[in-house]
């Protein structure tokens, strides 16, 4: 059962406990990085980098001096989702702190000087990313994925889209930003008058909270039926492959999501899964493994991936796609499955460990529309659900994949060649 409470006030969720003296707030505003402008991809991101420059009558110094002469972080981030802005500070601080969150929000500076600041260090940080296998390769994967859709890019943006997103672009979102829905989420240490003057201290927009299938619609399992399965590639002069093999999945609280979450731990969690053992392990394929299946309101991406040497690039390739392929095709055994189980059961209870664990983990199940015992329904299914089962989800949902491979050109080019049959090769991402 969820600790939380409403607060005095509608939007408002507390968990008030004993332990250190401190306090973490999460405000969640509906709509992040997936509502970019088109040809603005990263305006959102920009703009949450930009809260934290100055709001009120306070600038950019003076909000430093505060948040960081009481000892506490303040920062804004865009999700997919979501913009989230997080507090954590000494719980006697709280009352002072609390009304920032409210006034980036609703009177947000963005000084035309810090705007250019901002700007410039996102563009420094996109030209670095170009110099990272995994991103490059994961930039060609999204759009595979999900086209030109809201998902389609990194919060971060494009340069194009980031260098695009002018003063009035971002002003304009800002002033949508007090009539999103929203809630706000404390953890930790909250005396009672605290608690009786939130209503005095953060003003929420008065909307409700959006419903779990209001988010972008997920990708129905035969959409791409017939289709075939695409690959793009990302040329970088690397002495290694990296290769990220997807699909786009089902939301977060789809009856389907829990077994994919519970094939995530399967393959990719620990030194003991599957992908780790088979193609470390076993063969020596890899120099590192993994999965991804973030949570989304819309189609969560499943993702494998592997670095390996360009000498072993088709062998790796194709170790990667039967351990795909597997998924649908051989159930787990009792014990793979009970092993998994083990794995999801701790990954729930290692991210609410801290008061700051727990407000995002609270605030991402409100905004998916989610019962806040969401976890204990999980678990309580997770031990009902049969090897059969997870392996009818992964058929209904994991079929025809798309490939992103990143590498020098020549072997990239030539482990394209040796896929089989279907493979179709995809446009560049822009």
């Amino acid at each position: 059962m969820s600790p939380f409470r409403p607060a005095a006030r509608d939007g408002v969720w507390l968990h008030s406990h004993q332990g250190p003296a401190i306090l973490a707030a999460r405000l969640w505003l509906e709509g992040g990085s997936g509502g970019d402008p088109l040809g603005a991809r990263g305006a959102h991101q920009l703009l949450a980098a930009c809260l934290t420059r100055g709001c009120g009558d306070r600038d950019a110094r003076a909000m430093a001096e505060l948040v960081e002469g009481l000892g506490a972080a303040l920062r804004c981030d865009a999700h997919e989702d979501a913009l989230v802005l997080s507090l954590k500070c000494a719980s006697d601080d709280a009352s002072t702190l609390l009304p920032l969150l409210e006034a980036m929000v609703r009177r947000p500076r963005l000084d035309p000087d810090q705007v250019d600041l901002e700007r410039d260090l996102t563009l420094q940080m996109l030209r670095r990313n170009r110099e990272d296998p995994f991103q490059l390769a994961l930039e060609q994967l999204r759009p595979l994925l999900y086209e030109s859709g809201p998902y389609g890019h990194d919060p971060l943006g494009t340069e194009p889209g980031v260098a695009a997103s002018d003063d009035a672009l971002l002003a304009g979102l800002a002033h949508s930003l007090p009539d999103r829905p929203a809630v706000l989420v404390i953890d930790g240490v909250v005396d009672p008058g605290l608690e009786s003057r939130l209503t005095e201290l953060v003003s929420l927009p008065d909307r409700p909270l959006p419903a779990a299938s209001d988010g972008p619609p997920p990708i129905p399992g035969d959409e791409l039926a017939g289709s075939g399965c695409s690959v793009a590639i990302a040329p970088a002069d690397t002495e290694q492959l990296v290769l990220m093999l997807g699909r786009a999945s089902v939301p977060l609280g789809h009856p389907d999501d829990l077994a994919l979450r519970l094939l995530d731990c399967h393959l990719g969690a620990g030194m003991s899964s599957r992908l780790f053992q088979v193609m470390r392990e076993e063969r020596g394929l890899a120099y590192d493994v993994g999965v991804q299946h973030a949570p989304r309101r819309g189609a969560s991406p499943f993702v494998m991936s592997l670095s390996t040497g360009v000498e072993r690039g088709e062998e790796a390739c194709a170790c990667l796609l039967e351990e795909w392929d597997r998924m649908g095709s051989v159930p787990l055994s009792a014990r793979e499955l009970d092993l998994a189980v083990a794995k999801f059961r701790g990954q729930l209870a290692h991210a609410r460990q801290t008061c700051s664990q727990r407000a995002d983990r609270t605030a991402l199940l409100l905004t998916h529309g989610l019962p806040l015992d969401f976890d204990d329904q999980q678990l309580e299914a997770a031990a009902h659900l049969t090897p059969e089962a997870v392996m009818a989800s992964a058929r209904r949902w994991l079929s025809r994949p798309m490939l992103s491979i990143c590498g020098p050109q020549p072997e990239a080019e030539a482990l394209l060649s040796s896929l089989p049959p279907g493979w179709n090769a995809a446009s560049p991402a822009p």
